[in-house]
Formats: C-alpha cells, sequence, structure tokens
C-alpha cells in the first residue's frame, strides 16, 4: 500500500527538519556510508524534509574526497549546506570553513556553526570571531545560569543548541529542564536546535542504541518538541506544555490541511507552524533519516 500525500501541514512542519548526522552515534557510520546515504536523500522521495549535513571541522576534508564525485555540477538546488562542529580554536574553524567555501560553494558550502558555550564570555569571544556568514548555534548546559546565557545570545544575535539525549539515559534532560529551556529561549527571541535522542516521532521508552541489549529509556520524540515549542509560543502555561512533551498517543496530535490540534482542543495554524520553524525551532540533528520517515509512514503522516 503507498502512503498518501502528507497534509499541507505536516509539510510546513517538517519541511528541511532533519539535519543528517549519520557520523555520529549511535549510527556511526563510515564518512563513504554517510555521504552516499545524504546524496541518496536528497534525491529521493523525502528530499524536502531533509535539512544540512553535519560533521565536524576536523573531518571536512574527508568530507570533500568522499563527497566530491556527487558535488560536480550541481545546480544552486542541489548544493550541500553542511553544519559543521567546531573545534578547540574558533578562528581556525572559520578559516578551514571560509578556505572550503571559497575552493567548493558550486557544490556545498558550510553555512552553519556548532559550539558548546559554558559561559557569558565564551559566547561573547565565540560571537566576536565567526562572521556574519555563519549562523551559530550554541549548546548550552541547562543550568541556573541558563536565562544569562540565553541573553547573551540575543545580545550577539546568535542561536542556541538543546541536547535531547544520547547513549544512556542520564543524558537525556528533565522534562522541565526541557520546557525551561524553551521558554527561555522564546522570551529571548533566540532561535534554536535540538540534537540526540530525536529518532522518534512521538515520545517513546525504547533502545537508545542499536547494539544488542542496549539500555533503554524515555525518549522525547520530535513531534512532541515542536509543537510543544509552538503551544509555548502561543503562552500555554508549563503544566500544558509538559503534557503535550510527554505524550505517548499518536492520535492526540491530529493534523489537518490548514493545522495540527492537540487533544482536541489547542490548534496551531500552518502560519503559526511557519512561524515556528522560521523564528523559534530550526531543526534537530539526528544519526538516522530512515527511521523517523518509518515512523511517520506508520502513524500516517
Amino acid at each position: 500500500m503507498t502512503n498518501p500525500a502528507p497534509k499541507e501541514s505536516v509539510r510546513v512542519l517538517l519541511s528541511e527538519i532533519v539535519d543528517y548526522a549519520g557520523l555520529f552515534p549511535p549510527s556511526k557510520l563510515s564518512m563513504s556510508e554517510t555521504v552516499a546515504n545524504y546524496a541518496a536523500y536528497k534525491n529521493g522521495k523525502y528530499a524536502w524534509m531533509l535539512g544540512r549535513f553535519v560533521v565536524p571541522v576536523s573531518r571536512l576534508g574527508e568530507f570533500y574526497t568522499h563527497a566530491r564525485g556527487f558535488l560536480q555540477n550541481n545546480d544552486e538546488k542541489g548544493v550541500w549546506r553542511l553544519s559543521i562542529l567546531t573545534g578547540k580554536e574558533i578562528n581556525e574553524t572559520v578559516r578551514i570553513a571560509e578556505n572550503f567555501n571559497a575552493n567548493n560553494s558550486s557544490g556545498a558550502i558550510c553555512d552553519s556553526l556548532e559550539v558548546k558555550a559554558f559561559s557569558q564570555e565564551e559566547i561573547v569571544m565565540i560571537s566576536n570571531a565567526v562572521p556574519d556568514t555563519f549562523t551559530t548555534y550554541f549548546e548550552l548546559p541547562l543550568t541556573d545560569n541558563l536565562p544569562d546565557l540565553v541573553s547573551t545570545l540575543a545580545r550577539k544575535k546568535q542561536g542556541a543548541k538543546i541536547r535531547m539525549g544520547g547513549v544512556t539515559p542520564d543524558l537525556f534532560p528533565k522534562t522541565s529542564d526541557i520546557i525551561r529551556f524553551i521558554k527561555t529561549c522564546l522570551e529571548a527571541n533566540v532561535p534554536f536546535k535540538a540534537t540526540a535522542g530525536l529518532h522518534h516521532p512521538i515520545r517513546c521508552f525504547k533502545s537508545l542504541t542499536y547494539e544488542p541489549n542496549a539500555p533503554k529509556g524515555n525518549m522525547c520524540g520530535f513531534l512532541n518538541l515542536f509543537l510543544g515549542t509552538g503551544f509555548a509560543r502561543e503562552g500555554f502555561r508549563s503544566e500544558i506544555l509538559e503534557q503535550i512533551l510527554e505524550e505517548e498517543a499518536k492520535e492526540a496530535f491530529d493534523f489537518k490541511e490548514s493545522g495540527v490540534q492537540w487533544q482536541g482542543k489547542p490548534h496551531l495554524n500552518n502560519h503559526q507552524l511557519a512561524n515556528l520553524r522560521e523564528k523559534s525551532i530550526i531543526s534537530f540533528g539526528s544519526c538516522s533519516f530512515e527511521e523517523p520517515i518509518k515512523d511517520l509512514q506508520e502513524i500516517g503522516l
């Protein structure tokens, strides 16, 4: 049986939503496998859901060795956009990325940087070192100084990043911390992206890696996270947001052509969904592109 075409609200919400991070755990594929996968996805039926290729700056040369055959004669639509995980020296990262763009912009371009920061001073230093030609997302700790960090991002016109999980249960943040991160970013008008632990659309209890006897844990669904952020934008109180983020029933999210409902009551229309994706939550990184699609097919989206 063929899957029906996705509703307009699904397309608005999921457009370019997955930044492909096949190099990273739990998939941890080789560069050749990851590049070949991305090329196939970019030319496949669900290319409209595909975002950037995530690669450490230290492996950018290796990336080009394996990707150049796919990048030749790309038109503008076919250009691969890369999100670069920075090294310890931000100036060196910028130099490498700018040199890459100067030599390869017809086929691939580094236009996004991802960096960890633990203090306001780090954010200021890194922001001053990165040209405006790059969009930078700062992965922040979910500690008591989060408001100060996000405030600094707002002042420097930078983005945030939240880590939603890992290969062990202790790496998954509490729902209350996720909500605090979302609301802090929204209040400061700071866009953010997410990474790790978001393979599945709906919250579930599953194995955290692909290994036999892997540890299991509760994984937030990417629909939970994105729609929870959407309802937070509309001013819903934390108690409701907690229910949305911990919703495990696929039937609770009812997608129609013009928007989506949760539990038959609150509604986000397509205009609100478009603003959500443009101004608030940008994308999520995943080591799998096929797994989210398979799950979406299984729940009828």
